[in-house]
């Protein structure tokens, strides 16, 4: 497999997104504008060259938009190979990749959300355990900061106290939303307007900076939804499902 980095000279041209075709879309614009905002502070997008959803995502920790205490480590933002592409060695490629990359620049380790169950939209506990992952720290919710230090030595990262215990102080369904997703462009108004037609109580809060994004009540920043001050998901939602969630 042949691999490319995007870049501000390349990012208009490249795909980013697979799963959507069109490089006009919202969801595609809204992400490449979120990337290329991310590449002076050392975001790094590496994709397969062939049409499928393989990349890897990440940044130095120091700059990521979730709220953890990581200094000197390189934070994974997204690990993903889905499709036809699984089975073929593509994660661990990236995943080298990354190391190889992280070593030169003289980083400590590698840290990534992860779970103790697959939560969607996450890594692969199992595969990232396989390749040396260890459990920094854990949320409340289950959420848990894994890393791979490359020295033993080296202070292990930690969620911060606001990311521990996940909550709110609202009544109703409060979203914590970054534009780090494509999706959420087209998702996140069509979850306002059904709520609003449905007569649901419903907040979305778009996090627009990395210090907003480092504080946030979740350790999950680019999706977390609340109800009464309480996490639910971090599982992207149409109507439909959104609507089957709120009947119970």
């Amino acid at each position: 497999m042949e691999y490319i980095r995007v870049t501000k000279d390349n990012l208009e041209k490249e795909h980013i997104c697979c799963a959507i075709s069109n490089n006009k879309d919202v969801q595609v614009s809204s992400k490449k504008a979120w990337l290329s905002d991310r590449f002076d502070e050392g975001l790094v997008f590496l994709k397969s060259v062939e049409r499928g959803k393989c990349f890897i995502e990440y940044i130095p920790a120091e700059n990521a938009w979730i709220p953890i205490e990581a200094d000197g480590y390189m934070y994974i933002d997204c690990l993903w190979v889905s499709g036809s592409l699984k089975g073929h060695g593509y994660s661990s490629d990236l995943l080298n990749a990354c190391i190889e990359d992280s070593k030169e620049k003289g980083k400590k380790g590698l840290c990534i959300l992860c779970a103790a169950k697959k939560k969607p939209f996450l890594a692969e506990p199992k595969f990232l355990k396989y390749k040396g992952f260890i459990v920094a720290d854990e949320a409340d919710n289950g959420i848990q900061l894994m890393y791979l230090p490359f020295d033993k030595k080296a202070e292990a990262p930690h969620f911060k106290e606001c990311a521990k215990h996940p909550h709110t102080d609202e009544d109703g369904y409060v979203l914590y939303y970054t534009s780090q997703c494509p999706f959420n462009a087209k998702y996140v108004p069509v979850l306002e307007q059904t709520a609003k037609e449905n007569g649901i109580l419903f907040r979305a809060i778009h996090i627009q900076s990395r210090e907003e994004a480092q504080n946030a009540p979740t350790p999950i920043t680019n999706y977390a939804l609340f109800h009464d001050g309480e996490y639910i998901t971090n599982e992207q939602m149409n109507d439909k499902k959104f609507l089957k969630l709120v009947a119970g």
